[in-house]
C-alpha cells in the first residue's frame, strides 16, 4: 500500500497571496514580483514546512518575511548610493596630467648619462648625503657635486622647455641646487 504524502499544493493559495502582497507593496507590479520571489523561497525551503501545519500561513509568512528583506536590502541599497554620492563629491582630479608629467620626468632622468643619473638618484631618491653618495661612488665630492649639478641644470633645461600648465613641476631635492 502506497503512503499518501500531502500535496505541497499552493494554487489555491495565490489569490491570498497576491492579496496580501499588493498591501504590502501598495503596487501591483512590485506585488507580483514579491509573490514570486516568496514563492521560490517556499519551494527551497519546502523541506521546512511541517506536515499536517497551515499552508496558508506559511506561505503568509514568507511572503511577510520577503517584503521585510527587500525592504531592507533597499534601504540599505540607498545609505550606500548616498555614501557614494558623499564619496564621489570629495573625489580628487583624475591623475591622467600627472601621470603623462611623471613619465616626461621619468624619461628625461632616464636620458641623463649614468654617472649623472647614479649620482642624483644616491642623493634625490635614496636621500644620502653628497659625502655618502661619492663614498658609495669612489669618486671625490667635488666630482660628484658636479655631477648632480649638471644633472639638475638637464633636467631644468627639460623643464623650460616644455609648455607647461601652472606651475613648475619639477622640485629639486636633496641639496642645494
Amino acid at each position: 500500500m502506497k503512503r499518501s504524502v500531502p500535496r505541497f499544493d499552493i494554487i489555491g493559495q495565490l489569490g491570498s497571496l497576491r492579496r496580501y502582497a499588493r498591501s504590502l507593496t501598495r503596487d501591483g507590479v512590485d506585488a507580483e514580483d514579491l509573490v514570486h520571489d516568496a514563492l521560490v523561497r517556499a519551494y527551497e525551503r519546502r523541506g521546512t514546512f511541517r506536515s499536517g501545519g497551515n499552508l496558508r500561513a506559511w506561505l503568509l509568512s514568507i511572503v511577510h518575511n520577503t517584503f521585510i528583506d527587500r525592504t531592507r536590502s533597499k534601504r540599505s541599497e540607498a545609505a550606500r548610493n548616498e555614501q557614494a554620492g558623499y564619496l564621489a563629491d570629495s573625489s580628487t582630479p583624475a591623475p591622467q596630467e600627472h601621470s603623462v608629467r611623471l613619465a616626461q620626468v621619468r624619461d628625461a632622468f632616464l636620458n641623463l648619462p649614468e654617472e649623472q643619473r647614479s649620482a642624483l638618484h644616491l642623493v634625490a631618491i635614496d636621500g644620502l648625503s653628497y659625502q655618502q653618495a661619492a663614498d658609495a661612488t669612489g669618486v671625490p665630492l667635488g666630482t660628484l657635486m658636479s655631477r648632480i649639478g649638471r644633472a639638475r641644470a638637464a633636467l631644468r633645461e627639460m623643464e623650460n622647455a616644455k609648455p607647461s600648465q601652472g606651475k613648475n613641476h619639477l622640485r629639486i631635492v636633496g641639496g642645494p641646487s
